[in-house]
């Protein structure tokens, strides 16, 4: 039974942590790390205090209206994103080498916060993080096993939150251009599937709707991508 409690908090947590990693280090490889990291302890921090605070009330916390929320607003960036890495990956090509000049959104360099990296670091680890808190408190507290439900949910942060450290490097390895596609696909596609699940959608297999929307988006990006680079090399299409 206490393995049975463990196993399924970490996995189920797990989905959660994954979520999350990729918005936090999307994010951070194209807006910067500073704010981005501020902005997940921003969200740990407030976590922190509604965990302590609430405890087992927890699942109280009107979760759909969060989703609802913050999935419309990584939606909303989510798709400025994705429109303009679609544009400057068909001027660019997935190599990155310029072809046709396109200007370049150059990275925050300023002495102040960004706060659009800030905002969405924090809103992601946010809501990612009550929802692993409520998958803890659920399972623990139905097995009467809270502290092993925790030490499940934590396992999974810090392994992988651990991984997505380690791609850090290799991430920002990416061209921008690139880069700004995938993220812009990643943030549409949670945004997406965030704030219909607010409104009440049910989708089908759960979670295992993100990877047939995240295939969707990208479809239909390649398809962009196709059509916008025969247009910007002047091919027309034969009759």
């Amino acid at each position: 039974m206490r393995a049975a409690v463990f196993l399924t908090t970490f996995l189920a947590s797990t989905v959660e942590v994954i979520e999350m990693v990729i918005i936090v280090v999307g994010v951070g490889a194209t807006r910067g790390w500073r704010s981005t990291i501020v902005g997940s302890a921003g969200g740990f921090a407030v976590l922190a205090v509604l965990v302590v605070g609430l405890g087992a009330a927890l699942v109280a916390i009107p979760i759909g209206i969060l989703r609802l929320v913050i999935g419309t607003l990584l939606l909303a960036f989510g798709i400025q994103w994705y429109r303009k890495g679609v544009m400057r990956v068909a001027a660019r090509g997935f190599a990155g080498v310029a072809g046709i000049p396109v200007t370049e959104e150059a990275e925050w360099a300023g002495a102040g916060m960004d706060w659009t990296a800030f905002a969405l670091a924090f809103k992601g680890v946010l809501l990612e993080g009550l929802e692993i808190a409520i998958i803890v408190v659920s399972f623990g507290v139905a097995a009467k096993e809270l502290g092993l439900a925790a030490v499940g949910g934590i396992s999974a942060l810090v392994l992988i939150g651990g991984i997505g450290l380690a791609l850090r490097g290799p991430v920002t390895r990416i061209p921008r251009s690139v880069l700004q596609l995938i993220v812009g696909v990643m943030l549409t596609t949670f945004g997406s599937f965030w704030a219909l699940e607010g409104l009440g959608v049910n989708w089908p297999a759960g979670d295992g709707a993100i990877p047939g929307l995240l295939v969707w988006y990208l479809g239909t990006a390649l398809l962009y991508i196709t059509l916008e680079r025969r247009r910007l090399l002047g091919f027309q299409a034969r009759a």
